[in-house]
């Protein structure tokens, strides 16, 4: 896709970065996999507030995504393109031969009329899902399971992929953009392939207006609040703040919340760059 800058013709305008949204190719979901959604406005079942910035926004449907492709050996068509409210990527409609519809995320190059299939000893093309073990390496991957089984949990974000390095007995190892290497059971499934609408991150909101149609609330500075609200609070004029924490303490910009007894952290064999 290809972005788009906007005249100034009104100040909210001026600053505006957009998609162009060219891969789409139908506006409006398929009614058998949408699920209704409600919004909490970031309160509890007590009706009070325990999120912050959180409220208000504008309606949504959940779309329903299969993560898991376990629908082996039967080939599926692409229908159409779709935006999707609820993640930065795009979605694909699927009707496969035995008449069941499935979205999946939309990988790059995706054209309607394009076939895909999943399961063992199939064409390593893109949108295609296969075990790790079957796949070969140096291939960009995307929608990887970190668990077999457990569906799709790494690299589903807009332009996002991990690049298959290494193969052993049990273990893929998976090179991923930031720099990070991870080790992950050559039994999960993934697929071929990078996701799509990678200029996502170019986009420009513009104005506030568009953050609140997102359901994101303006946010207060910890540095602005007094000393009982915030630990970076108080102080004359501008002369407060300090370490930057977070409201709970916990500091930020450079400090590592990961936990060092992570079960996890033997299957990481290079951390991403600092």
């Amino acid at each position: 896709m290809s972005i788009k800058k906007l005249k100034a013709i009104t100040p909210g305008q001026r600053f505006r970065v957009i998609n162009k949204c060219e891969q789409i190719t139908r506006d409006f979901p398929e009614k058998s996999l949408i699920l209704g959604k409600y919004k909490t406005g970031g309160r509890n079942n007590m009706g009070r507030r325990t999120i912050r910035y959180f409220g208000g926004g504008h309606k949504q449907k959940y779309r329903v995504i299969d993560f898991k492709r376990r629908k082996f050996g039967i080939y599926a068509t692409i229908k159409s393109i779709e935006y999707d409210p609820n993640r930065s990527s795009l979605i694909s409609l699927l009707h496969y031969q035995d008449g069941t519809k499935s979205y999946i995320i939309a990988i790059e190059g995706f054209k309607i009329g394009h076939k895909v299939i999943s399961g063992t000893n199939i064409p390593f093309n893109i949108g295609n899902s296969s075990f790790l073990r079957e796949i070969p390496l140096g291939t960009n991957l995307c929608c990887i399971e970190l668990l077999p089984g457990q569906g799709a949990k790494i690299a589903r974000s807009a332009g996002n992929y991990a690049q298959l390095f290494a193969k052993d007995q049990k273990y893929a190892t998976l090179k991923f953009p930031s720099g990070e290497m991870r080790m992950i059971m050559l039994d999960c499934m993934a697929t071929i392939g990078i996701v799509s609408n990678s200029d996502h991150k170019l986009v420009m909101l513009g104005k506030a207006g568009i953050s609140r149609y997102l359901g994101k609330r303006p946010r207060t500075r910890g540095v602005a609040m007094n000393p009982v609200d915030h630990p970076m609070g108080g102080g004359e004029g501008k002369a407060s703040g300090g370490i930057p924490r977070s409201r709970k303490g916990v500091p930020s910009k450079g400090f590592r919340t990961r936990s060092k007894n992570k079960y996890s952290n033997k299957y990481i064999l290079k951390r991403r760059k600092k």
